[in-house]
């Protein structure tokens, strides 16, 4: 790909420059020039194409991950219910609650990204992509209050600590961290790319987490019936799980208030934009995130006034080749000539 960008943008300069002595020579060099510039942009288009079914597969492998997730932990959920109602144990049935809560986070999302991918319509004219955005927030929302729950119980139960049978409190919290570790490993390799996932992930990790507290507490108190400590590692895996999670609550606000996604820096996408031959200025520009794995982009385009429309198209085209590698998606370019741009601040 940086080898078509690097002929482009030396065909570009071919077909901009005035230089060359003899008018035919240079016309016939400006036809062939564009030819070449427009074609390897139809090519960059079927490279484009190409990625587009990879991320068509990844959604495949995603939306199998969040079906086996949802019939896993909601199948532990059932197991915590049994063993917390037969012991008496209201520590697993607390647990058994914030897994349902979790099981919910994750039906969310499946829901969204599924509707993230229906057609837009004349009222929703980019589709449903934003839910996606609203369910991560939603998600971290759930999941503080979630631990805060948590919390909550192990300040209670410092104070008025109930004796548990720690075997079997050890035993069923091992089941939680094989089930809760299988499934959050489903989607460790794309807990990058979208909040969604990030959030499912975390969700995941933050049950296995708690299950790991409660196998150390089962073991202690088995042995030693210092019932308290599960209390003390409840309040300690809640703060390590908040800390975590802020960042998912931070990245998803920002997102839903069009703020710019994160990895993209304005003054770099102006860099890029302004080093390609032909671009005289790129300005007002506006970038604000579709859905989790997809942004947009406005922008103001300034040229030479004697640029012709064939120029013009093959310099854009090449602008949009060159964001689609800064995660940019959907450019939409104003144009505007040297010998007359807008004035006004935001236009």
């Amino acid at each position: 790909m940086e080898n078509l960008s690097l002929l482009r943008k030396v065909f570009l300069f071919l077909l901009i420059d005035n230089s060359f002595s003899s008018f035919f020579f240079h016309k016939f060099i400006k036809t062939i020039s564009l030819r070449i510039c427009l074609f390897i942009s139809n090519l960059s288009n079927k490279t484009t194409q190409m990625s587009h079914d990879h991320t068509h597969q990844t959604i495949t492998t995603v939306n199998r991950a969040f079906i086996i997730g949802i019939i896993l932990n909601l199948a532990f959920v059932l197991i915590e219910v049994g063993a917390g109602i037969t012991i008496h144990s209201l520590s697993l049935l607390s647990d058994a609650g914030h897994n349902l809560a979790d099981v919910a986070a994750l039906a969310l999302s499946l829901f969204v990204m599924r509707m993230s991918r229906v057609k837009a319509t004349d009222k929703f004219t980019y589709g449903y992509k934003k839910t996606t955005i609203l369910a991560a927030l939603l998600n971290a929302v759930i999941l503080l209050i979630s631990i805060g729950a948590i919390g909550f119980e192990a300040v209670h139960r410092l104070f008025n600590p109930e004796p548990m049978p720690g075997q079997i409190i050890s035993i069923i919290a091992g089941i939680g961290i094989v089930i809760n570790s299988f499934t959050a490993f489903l989607f460790i390799r794309f807990k990058d790319h979208d909040l969604n996932i990030k959030s499912a992930f975390l969700h995941l990790l933050s049950d296995a987490v708690v299950s790991v507290g409660l196998v150390i507490g089962g073991i202690i108190i088995y042995y030693t019936h210092l019932y308290w400590i599960d209390s003390i590692l409840s309040l300690i895996i809640a703060i390590v799980i908040i800390v975590s999670t802020w960042s998912l609550l931070r990245d998803s606000f920002k997102l839903s208030l069009d703020g710019v996604p994160v990895g993209i820096n304005i003054e770099h996408v102006r860099t890029v934009a302004k080093q390609l031959d032909g671009v005289i200025d790129f300005h007002h520009i506006h970038i604000w995130a579709l859905s989790t794995t997809e942004n947009a982009l406005t922008a103001h385009l300034v040229v030479s006034s004697d640029t012709t429309n064939d120029q013009l198209q093959c310099i854009i085209k090449s602008i949009k080749h060159e964001f689609i590698h800064l995660n940019i998606h959907h450019t939409t370019i104003e144009t505007e000539f040297n010998n007359h741009t807008c004035k006004h601040i935001d236009c």
